[in-house]
């Protein structure tokens, strides 16, 4: 059974860093892209960042490019984002996704992901 579990999120201030960890189980995680997604409240899932299987590769969303870094650790089966100079409009939900076919490079459409994570809440206070 596939599982991804983020952590990491929480509440802090604006100008603050947070770092989410998304650890999987139950997949060959390094033949998996990976991706990190958002949905704030009343607004549609949309694409963050994502990087491909040996982290050779990373996409980012325009919003977040220089703020954000992805990176995994395939050792430990774990994808990362870091998260640096946050703002209100970056509260949300995120998630983790794995997409096979993404493996070589990194997707930013959210129905090619085949697994997802539960999410982890980010709140950005201003």
């Amino acid at each position: 059974q596939v599982q991804l579990v983020e952590s990491g999120g929480g509440l802090v201030q604006a100008g603050d860093s947070l770092r989410l960890a998304c650890a999987a189980s139950g997949l060959p995680f390094s033949t998996y892209g990976m991706g990190w997604f958002r949905q704030a409240p009343g607004k549609e899932r949309s694409f963050v960042a994502a990087i491909n299987w040996d982290g050779g590769t990373t996409v980012y969303a325009d919003s977040v490019k220089g703020r954000f870094t992805i990176s995994r650790d395939n050792a430990k089966n774990t994808v990362y984002l870091q998260m640096n100079s946050l703002n209100s409009e970056d509260t949300a939900v995120y998630y983790c996704a794995a997409d096979y076919s993404s493996r070589y490079y990194p997707n930013r459409q959210t129905p090619h992901y085949e697994y997802w994570g539960q999410g982890t809440q980010v709140a950005v206070s201003s």
